[in-house]
């Protein structure tokens, strides 16, 4: 058992006298009942809600699944002054050293990941990696099921032909002269949906990546995130290469 501000300081939240002031503000709940008392003795079981939310040290393992919007950096910083991801986190998650999982591209939305778990990331992302990415695509064109089965056998890019995929017409807009199609990969290299199309010639309008594994950003509006529960984080690690 220990005081509930050195508690509050060690994982990292932020600073012990920081801690009191917000204890002493009534911000700082114990299993649902509001703490005041600076000498109020806790341990790691209680649950512990600063302001509402759970505190959580900075030492566990953070698994998120966000719907990043279009027009957001996937990355941690931007030179540019450009918003990132990180830019959109809840407060609760801010002063977690957390890193994008992959990436997608500044004008690319849908199923992104963030975690602080080096290993987790490097099973998802690096070259052994097997897991599924799917996305939609709406190109410029009206490409044909032909055309896609071409895209499926693998596509010769400027340093690498990639590998075999899966492809499916949605779609066809006459009057605009567009396509939707949808496409299932299990490698990730940068720019690579929208090369593999191009190549083709069918530059790609809008893009959006709707699963990565077995997650969906079902339920979530564009911006908002989630923590991965055990059982997901356990399937998607099961299923990689």
């Amino acid at each position: 058992m220990e005081r509930l501000q050195k508690l509050i300081a060690r994982s990292g939240y932020c600073s012990r006298r920081k801690a009191e002031e917000l204890i002493r503000l009534g911000k700082v709940a114990v299993n649902g009942h509001i703490i005041t008392e600076m000498g109020f003795k806790v341990s790691e079981k209680d649950r512990i809600t600063i302001e509402g939310e759970p505190l959580i040290s900075v030492n566990e393992n953070i698994y998120l699944l966000m719907n990043k919007p279009r027009y957001i950096i996937t990355s941690t910083s931007d030179d540019k002054n450009r918003r990132t991801v990180i830019d959109l986190l809840p407060k609760q998650y801010q002063k977690f050293r957390l890193y994008p999982v992959g990436r997608l591209d500044y004008d690319t939305k849908g199923v992104l990941l963030l975690t602080n778990d080096g290993d987790f990331m490097n099973a998802l992302v690096g070259p052994k990696s097997d897991v599924e990415k799917e996305y939609l695509v709406r190109l410029d064109g009206l490409i044909s099921k032909r055309e896609l089965k071409e895209i499926e056998k693998g596509v010769e890019l400027e340093n690498y032909k990639t590998r075999p995929c899966k492809a499916f017409l949605e779609s066809v807009d006459r009057k605009n002269k567009s396509s939707l199609a949808r496409i299932i990969l299990k490698e990730g290299k940068y720019h690579q949906v929208k090369e593999m199309f191009a190549a083709i010639g069918y530059p790609v309008k809008r893009l959006t990546r709707i699963r990565f594994g077995n997650l969906t950003a079902e339920g979530l509006k564009e911006g908002e995130v989630r923590e991965l529960k055990p059982h997901e984080i356990k399937k998607l690690l099961v299923r990689r290469g």
